[in-house]
């Protein structure tokens, strides 16, 4: 994890924020969670209230719906409950009770708060089930009795206790105190001291009450020193009297469970903090991955590596920006080919204009030196004839002036041909014409040379080939080739001219002489203007040094693949051509 990285700031940042709640959730738990618990639990209580009224009204003639409706209410509440006169004097109802069908009729065991406890009645009761009850019986009919001792059949002792009339019978209907954090019976039995309390207010209260609000107050046990919510209202009713609704439940449950919950948050902080740490780190990671994966991706774009594109697929912000980056990456590298591809063009167009200026200040060095010496020669012998040199000079001066002049009508006028080569202003007239008669044509023209240094020429054709080409251009690339190769022929030598079919209908010439070879380093320069292999540039070997120059602009419009090159005797110069197939 990078020490500026975005995992760790993700990473301290999510854990602070957190943390942050957490300790904002305690602060809200200690400073409001009580209230708030015991305002939800006074509301819903003052509602079910209103609820409770109604029910108990619409069954008050009803003794054992009353006592249900009231118990019902006590224990989904968990609260403990008294009707109230019109005085604040309270009623005597038993919310509690149990109906057993015995053999001849159906006994209602009226089961008082105080003098009972909860251990006293066998827990899990069903209806149905048989249940033996010793105790006295309150009526004339033996109906309601108050239970003494309460047991299951088999249970208990065998004979009731002295006094006591004991009933055996099966459960038709019950309603008993749930079991709470508390003793419900004990509960019920303060709401009397509770009840005496608040009369000692009544003054105050009764103006709410007669306003038909409800009245909340809170009362201390100085037993048990429990807090317990008062809340009385009035029962709605279309009789005279006015009745009044008095409930009380604790509040203990809050409180303990308030204190239970700082404890088990200072033991559970250590656990969410090692906890928050991990799920942070895991979460900052998840998150940033694609970040960084983005990140090395920029960075290698800037290093101008476009090979690994960013390996980011999902749907957010961070694929949108991957696609872009993927597609800004192609862009880019398109974009540094074409300019490599555009760099290396202008290198290499530099580099030809760089040579060009070259070959621009070697022609004109050359010209200078090949028309110098001409001329100097002309005005030599001129100058002889103007002093009136001897009779039988005159004529060999004379012919010497107009060699010279030749030689430099011969090189003007191959200038003239070259630059409208270069001009691209020549353009061929093409022929079907037979290339071994056109060798053997421009060959013959050669006898007085060729006799002169005892050389030979020996024309090997196959066949009468037939090709498509300007027939001037051609006899002139023949001419200058085969000039060169008498030229520098040994003394006495045969000069070979090879005809030969290719694939692809292509037909070569190679005229090959034994002589001296081309130093490796010119050969790829003899087809520059005034280049010449001999360094001295000796007049003696002849010609203007523009002749393979022609030649190679001849042969490129031809579209014909040329060269020259060493062999074991001398060396050779090849061409090929386009053979035309005779019909």
């Amino acid at each position: 994890m990078r020490k500026n990285g975005v995992v760790r700031k993700l990473f301290v940042i999510t854990s602070v924020l957190i943390l942050l709640v957490f300790s904002l959730a305690m602060l809200a738990e200690g400073l409001f969670f009580e209230r708030f618990y015991r305002s939800t639990k006074i509301n819903h209580l003052e509602q079910s209230m209103e609820r409770f009224g109604t029910k108990y009204l619409a069954a008050e003639s009803n003794q054992i719906e009353a006592s249900r409706a009231l118990g019902t209410f006590m224990n989904e509440n968990n609260a403990s409950v008294a009707i109230l006169s019109s005085q604040f004097e309270q009623r005597s109802i038993d919310p509690y009770f149990i109906q057993i069908a015995t053999e001849s009729k159906l006994v209602t065991l009226r089961i008082a708060s105080e003098g009972m406890m909860l251990n006293d009645i066998p827990t899990g009761l069903r209806i149905g089930e048989p249940l033996v009850v010793d105790g006295i019986f309150m009526d004339e009919n033996d109906t309601i009795m108050q239970p003494v001792n309460i047991h299951q059949e088999g249970q208990g002792a065998t004979h009731p206790d002295e006094g006591l009339v004991r009933v055996e019978g099966k459960i038709t209907d019950f309603i008993l105190p749930e079991q709470r954090s508390y003793n419900p019976f004990y509960q019920d039995t303060l709401i009397r001291n509770a009840l005496m309390d608040w009369l000692l207010q009544q003054d105050i209260h009764r103006l709410e009450l007669d306003r038909n609000a409800s009245v909340q107050t809170e009362w201390l046990d100085p037993w048990s020193g429990i807090r317990y919510a008062v809340l009385v209202a009035p029962l709605s009713t279309s009789m005279d009297e006015e009745r009044y609704v008095f409930a009380l439940t604790s509040l203990q449950p809050v409180g303990e469970a308030v204190d239970i919950l700082k404890q088990y948050f200072i033991y559970l902080a250590p656990v969410i903090l090692i906890l928050v740490l991990i799920l942070s780190l895991i979460y900052s990671r998840i998150i940033s991955r694609p970040l960084v994966k983005l990140s090395q991706s920029a960075g290698r774009m800037a290093q101008l590596d476009f090979s690994v594109q960013p390996e980011v697929h999902s749907k957010d912000e961070f694929g949108d920006l991957a696609r872009s980056m993927r597609t800004l990456s192609q862009n880019l590298d398109s974009a540094l080919q074409e300019l490599r591809q555009t760099n290396e063009e202008l290198h290499t167009e530099m580099e030809e204009k760089q040579r060009s200026e070259q070959l621009r200040k070697e022609l004109i060095a050359n010209i200078s030196h090949e028309l110098k010496t001409p001329l100097s020669i002309v005005k030599g012998f001129a100058e002889g004839l103007q002093d009136d040199v001897a009779v039988d000079k005159r004529e060999r001066y004379l012919g010497l002036i107009v060699s010279e002049t030749d030689r430099m009508n011969a090189l003007i006028m191959d200038m003239l041909e070259l630059s409208k080569f270069e001009a691209k202003a020549i353009q061929l007239r093409l022929r079907d014409i037979s290339l071994g008669e056109l060798i053997q044509r421009v060959a013959a023209s050669f006898t007085q040379q060729l006799e002169s240094k005892q050389l030979n020429i020996d024309i090997q054709e196959v066949s009468d080939f037939v090709v498509s080409a300007d027939p001037r251009r051609l006899e002139q690339v023949v001419l200058n080739l085969l000039s060169n190769a008498v030229r520098h022929a040994s003394q006495g030598s045969i000069i070979r001219i090879d005809i030969q079919q290719m694939i692809h209908g292509q037909i070569k010439t190679a005229i090959a002489n034994v002589g001296a070879p081309i130093e490796v380093e010119d050969l790829g320069r003899i087809w520059d203007q005034f280049y010449r292999a001999e360094r001295s540039r000796d007049r003696k070997s002849g010609g203007t040094g523009l002749g393979l120059a022609i030649v190679k602009h001849i042969l490129e419009l031809h579209g014909s693949r040329y060269g020259a090159a060493n062999t074991d005797q001398g060396v050779v110069f090849h061409f090929t051509l386009e053979q035309v197939e005779v019909k």
